[in-house]
């Protein structure tokens, strides 16, 4: 399922968004918001095919291979480790996987190139190499081959272009969704025959949390805004970039409004947050800035949690 962190983040660039663009219309940006939840889903499918994709076109290679006039041993023989990786075999089956592909008009066949481009790249990688040296064909080895597979496609300027020109609402999920992924592989066991595909969301709190976060913090941001002044009277305001501010309106929000969430948490993701989109000191000023929200909105009676653990 997609993360919290993912989901903070869908709403503060919705947030950035509909501010920084003048726009009045709140339920047009929610829906665009959601809409950009639903495309981070899609990417995990889109991305759980891609070594699907790479197989079938080495199965391609070895076929063409075996036709040559003058065949060598080797094309006669080919290595097929790679091409019966049997977790491999698992996505390409998977009916859950295949569904969601087919109604949401995602895959990869508009884009060869892209895939001579990764097969290319994966055959020359090291860890390729020593996976198809070793003799052991096991579900584990299979598995360490698509770990090392997906983890290198972060950083991978060929497919970050490829996606980006297949949808903008991708930017800066792909991480994630690689995080998502190896989950969902690691939970594979030598008994399974089916890719337990996980849900969009971990519960039915998930959609209302990034609905609530945004309609709370665009409905009260002015307010926000003149409470977040109180504790930035020192700060030259010339130096306090948008981004900040933003950040910690929205962490108001969440202190505020949802009650099973304990603070530290709030804290530790919201600054963690402004360490990828804000300026490299926005952490530790956002840090201390929000020890002294939570103080205040704590003595008002704003911040009360309620749950097992929160007191």
């Amino acid at each position: 399922m997609l993360s919290r962190r993912l989901l903070r983040i869908k709403v503060i660039k919705a947030l950035f968004a509909h501010i920084k663009s003048g726009a009045d219309n709140m339920i047009a940006s929610e829906k665009t918001l959601m809409a950009s939840v639903d495309k981070a889903y899609d990417l995990y499918f889109q991305m759980l095919t891609l070594p699907v994709e790479i197989v079938r076109y080495a199965e391609q290679r070895q076929e063409l291979a075996k036709q040559k006039k003058l065949p060598t041993f080797e094309d006669l023989h080919p290595n097929t480790k790679f091409v019966d990786n049997s977790i491999i075999r698992i996505i390409a089956n998977s009916d859950a996987v295949n569904d969601h592909i087919a109604a949401r008009k995602l895959g990869w066949a508009q884009y060869p190139d892209l895939i001579r481009t990764l097969y290319t790249q994966l055959v020359e990688s090291d860890y390729y190499k020593e996976y198809m040296q070793r003799e052991e064909r096991s579900l584990d080895e299979d598995r360490r081959l698509l770990d090392a597979f997906f983890r290198s496609m972060q950083e991978c300027e060929a497919l970050d272009d490829v996606l980006e020109e297949i949808s903008i609402l991708w930017n800066d999920d792909l991480p994630y969704i690689v995080m998502m992924i190896l989950r969902t592989l690691e939970n594979l066991r030598p008994t399974h025959t089916d890719l337990k595909v996980p849900a969009k969301f971990k519960s039915a709190e998930d959609p209302e949390f990034v609905k609530t976060l945004f309609e709370k913090t665009l409905v009260n941001y002015t307010s926000y805004q003149d409470y977040i002044e109180r504790y930035t009277a020192n700060w030259d305001v010339e130096r306090i970039v948008f981004m900040d501010n933003l950040i910690l309106a929205t962490a108001m929000a969440e202190l505020i409004n949802f009650p099973s969430i304990p603070v530290k948490v709030t804290l530790d993701e919201w600054i963690e947050i402004s360490k990828y989109y804000s300026t490299p000191g926005s952490s530790t000023f956002i840090n201390g800035v929000l020890d002294k929200i939570v103080e205040s909105l704590t003595e008002e009676g704003r911040i009360r949690k309620a749950g097992r653990g929160l007191i």
